[in-house]
């Protein structure tokens, strides 16, 4: 009988290591399923298949152990759980199920038939089952990965490289960090399979300190590959720690920081297809673009592109985060409703207030209300919306939040995490924080409502990457959707 014990950060967070070591030196340490609200999560290998017991404490381990199915902590069979049986999962299909560090176990659950099939393919072919699946960037504005990939294959150079950028700072996001714990082999064959593709020598993983369990994942998983030979002279990686800036998720930032030189945005063009790390044409996706590459050549084109809406095509983790039930991973094809993610899959908030807001894509991703929860989950959709999917995390807040603040703390944190290189982005937010104060204060709140929309704009079209660019997206949704908190602040005004 086989016991699962997580070694995902989250599962330790909450007691995991101190389950394990009571169960003995057999527990197996997989990935969490993504259910954190049942942390820790043991498992228990039977016939009928593995079922689970709920925020197992060290004390629980023996009876569990002599009771089974009668203990009151168990769950029955965990696929069966609802959170996972209405999920699609084509990334997540091994985390949780398989020893992280096995290569053998990612053997044997499918892994590595995607990098043999490219490697009957071709290079040419492999570039072409990328394009012909639609995926899309999973970390930013949803660019093809195909394209991306036909232009580095196409660009002279004896040099090219691979970059993964694993820098996840959103806030509600922790699916990257999920994959480098649960299942790391998935990342190196995806990043395998893309040096492969388009004649990539070398590849880099930039993983930001804060996450050191990924980051010693990582490095355990990629030792095991070269010494198994998947690594090694025709391709290998190599693993850079970021310190945490959040610019650095942005893609020619990144490369700096690589370069060892201060995290600031290049120019474009070129592109870094063309002319990227240290001049040479290069690959940037984020990891779940690339560890959805596995599934798109061991199954088909055909077979990533039949899920999904429009022309956004496969499934996406989505992560549920903030003042939410069941908060967690939930992997599923575009479509689904935002209100049925927030409210089915989620549960509502965990306090049991009303839903007031959901913010979408991190920091600078845009509030919306529950008037717009019918919107369906797709990049054109919430770009219409004047929102973005970015890298699909959903934070939750209840009715008592203040959406002025909320507007605030966009500005004081692209005035925080700017790198300063440029005007609209450097200057524009620290001004943007001041005006928002003044409304706060109520001091002149109607005229400077009208310049914080004036500023918006000049940040939305004038800055040079996204950290200033999406900046006016919480702002103008948090306007746009809750004046009434804005309204208030002009109200103390007229009354003073």
């Amino acid at each position: 009988m086989r016991i699962f014990v997580p070694g995902d950060a989250a599962a330790v967070a909450v007691g995991a290591d101190e389950v394990a070591a009571a169960v003995g030196p057999d527990v197996i340490r997989n990935g969490s399923r993504g259910l954190f609200e049942l942390e820790p999560l043991l498992e228990m290998e039977t016939a009928e298949g593995r079922i689970g017991f709920a925020r197992v404490t060290p004390q629980d381990v023996a009876e569990i152990l002599r009771l089974g199915r009668d203990h009151p902590a168990c769950l029955g069979l965990v696929e069966a759980l609802p959170f996972l049986e209405r999920q699609t999962r084509l990334t997540f299909a091994r985390c949780g199920i398989t020893d992280p560090q096995s290569l053998d176990d990612y053997r044997d659950h499918g892994g590595l038939e995607g990098l043999e099939r490219a490697r009957a393919l071709g290079p040419a072919a492999t570039v072409e089952e990328v394009v012909e699946s639609g995926l899309r960037g999973r970390g930013g504005a949803g660019f093809p990965a195909g394209i991306k990939w036909r232009t580095a294959a196409a660009a002279p150079a004896l040099q090219k490289y691979i970059v993964c950028n694993a820098d996840e700072g959103d806030s509600g996001t922790f699916a990257d960090r999920m994959v480098m714990e649960g299942d790391p082999f998935m990342l190196i064959e995806g990043m395998a399979i893309a040096g492969f593709a388009v004649g990539a020598s070398l590849g880099y993983v930039y993983i930001r300190s804060e996450y050191p369990h990924a980051i010693r994942a990582m490095r355990r998983a990629i030792e095991t590959a070269r010494t198994a030979g998947l690594l090694g002279a025709e391709f290998d990686i190599e693993i850079r720690v970021g310190a945490g800036a959040y610019v650095c998720g942005e893609e020619t930032s990144l490369l700096e920081s690589i370069e060892g030189k201060r995290g600031e945005v290049r120019a474009k063009p070129p592109l870094p297809a063309i002319s990227g790390l240290f001049g040479k044409p290069t690959i940037i996706n984020n990891v779940l673009t690339l560890a959805a590459v596995p599934f798109i050549l061991a199954e088909g084109a055909k077979a990533y592109a039949d899920y999904g809406l429009g022309r956004s095509r496969g499934t996406m983790p989505i992560q549920l985060a903030g003042n939410v039930k069941n908060g967690g991973l939930f992997e599923t094809a575009f479509g689904i409703t935002l209100g049925e993610l927030v409210n089915d899959v989620g549960g509502g908030t965990l306090s049991g207030r009303p839903v007031r807001a959901v913010q979408v894509g991190g920091p600078l991703g845009a509030y919306f209300p529950p008037s717009m929860f019918h919107l369906p989950f797709d990049y054109e959709t919430f770009a219409a919306a004047d929102g973005l999917i970015g890298h699909a995390g959903i934070v939750v807040f209840d009715d008592t939040v203040d959406m002025a603040r909320q507007a605030r703390f966009a500005m004081d944190f692209c005035a925080a995490e700017s790198c300063g290189k440029c005007t609209p982005c450097r200057i524009g937010s620290v001004r943007g924080r001041e005006l928002i104060d003044r409304i706060i204060a109520g001091e002149a709140a109607e005229a400077n409502l009208a310049l914080v929309e004036e500023l918006c704009e000049t940040m939305r079209f004038g800055s040079l990457c996204a950290l200033g660019g999406f900046t006016p997206y919480p702002v103008l949704s948090a306007l746009r959707h809750f004046p009434e908190d804005f309204a208030r602040m002009a109200d103390v005004e007229t009354v003073s």
